[in-house]
């Protein structure tokens, strides 16, 4: 059958952009639903990114049925701070067809010969707080709210239209202990006295506002990070509108901080129940009943897993033991809650020393995701 693509012009089409994805998905016992509600806003002008994106959206047909979807995302700030030409494909799904797989890539790389790009990379999202990379190994297990899920099919697609690895993501499941490890204990007590370091608990949102707890969290996040590929430091813009929409949802127990005796902010681990099964169960929506299914798990009833959602250390501190004293603090209260896996969430696979971290655990490798690449002619 003939594919045939069309720009999303209108909100309907913009809907059956979104909804395509939970249509293909929907009886996948692994794949993780993103909410509508938040989809809608990341692809609206209310997102912050698009103060310095620019984007298109695609649907493909086949006798008037949707059988994929691509966006085509110019981030111009990422293409300044590496140097490069890049248009991004994002958000892409495909029945198994290769006609379809090559008309999405083949528009992206059309929108983006137009503006003056020379090569193409994806999956990727608008910014790194996206979720990206595609799914290459792990397609047995179920993902965090955070990743994409995608069929086995989808890279081989990939292959055979020329792309080629850009960088590789992995995941773990680590078990928790039935008590801190006396190494973690050894080493956090070394490193508080050598460097004067401690830990801090958030003990209220009230307390999280006057210390500028936010701001200073996503300030950390900016430098720890900034060195970590495709990575684009957050504007003023995306930390306020972070700040407002997800600091607020935290179980602020389940946040460490790790300051100097002077107050200066070095260290952040930020971990929350898993909301996987939840969101599952919402299907992708609020409203009627997905939010019961969310708040259970935010308002307490834990389930057995929790998401590492970011460990953040700043450059200086790195490489010297700073992530055994975040989780002397955080072990004790996952074992008081009765958690028993942590789920990693994606780590670069050269960012060895994120992975030195899960030293200390029980580790079980689950997940491989990539982005691929390739020049445009």
């Amino acid at each position: 059958m003939k594919t045939v693509i069309k720009k999303v012009a209108s909100k309907a089409e913009m809907k059956k952009f979104i909804r395509f994805n939970y249509e293909m998905y929907k009886d996948n016992k692994c794949s993780v639903p993103d909410l509508y509600e938040d989809m809608l806003n990341t692809f609206s002008s209310k997102n912050p990114a698009m103060d310095f994106c620019d984007a298109e959206y695609f649907l493909a047909y086949q006798d008037d049925k949707v059988v994929g979807r691509v966006a085509a995302i110019i981030n111009h700030r990422a293409n300044e701070r590496w140097e490069k030409k890049t248009i991004r494909f994002g958000w892409i799904d495909f029945v198994d067809d290769t006609d379809v797989s090559k008309a999405l890539i083949e528009v992206v790389e059309e929108y983006g010969k137009s503006h003056g790009m020379d090569n193409i990379e994806g999956p990727l999202g608008f910014t790194d707080m996206d979720a990206e990379g595609m799914l290459v190994e792990g397609f047995d297990v179920i993902g965090t709210m955070a990743t994409i899920y995608n069929y086995p099919y989808y890279a081989s697609h990939m292959a055979k239209l020329g792309m080629e690895k850009a960088a590789d993501w992995v995941e773990f499941r680590l078990l928790v202990p039935d008590k801190v490890p006396e190494k973690m204990v050894r080493i956090g007590e070394i490193v508080q006295k050598k460097f004067g370091l401690r830990s801090v608990k958030i003990t209220s949102k009230k307390m999280l506002k006057e210390k500028n707890y936010g701001q200073r969290i996503f300030d950390l996040i900016n430098e720890g990070y900034k060195d970590l590929f495709g990575f684009v430091s957050l504007t003023q813009k995306q930390i306020d509108e972070y700040v407002k929409t997800y600091l607020g949802l935290l179980n602020l127990e389940m946040v460490s901080l790790i300051e100097t005796s002077e107050g200066e902010l070095v260290g952040v681990g930020i971990s929350m129940d898993s909301l996987s099964v939840a969101l599952q169960k919402a299907k992708g929506k609020l409203f009627p009943l997905g939010w019961y299914h969310l708040l259970r798990v935010l308002r307490g009833k834990h389930p057995d897993t929790l998401d590492l959602l970011l460990v953040a250390i700043k450059p200086e501190y790195q490489n010297k033991g700073v992530n055994a004293l975040l989780f002397t603090d955080l072990l004790p209260i996952y074992i008081q809650n009765g958690y028993k896996y942590c789920e990693s969430n994606p780590e670069l696979e050269l960012n060895t020393a994120v992975q030195k971290m899960w030293d200390y655990f029980e580790t079980d490798y689950t997940r491989r995701r990539r982005c691929f690449k390739k020049m445009l002619k």
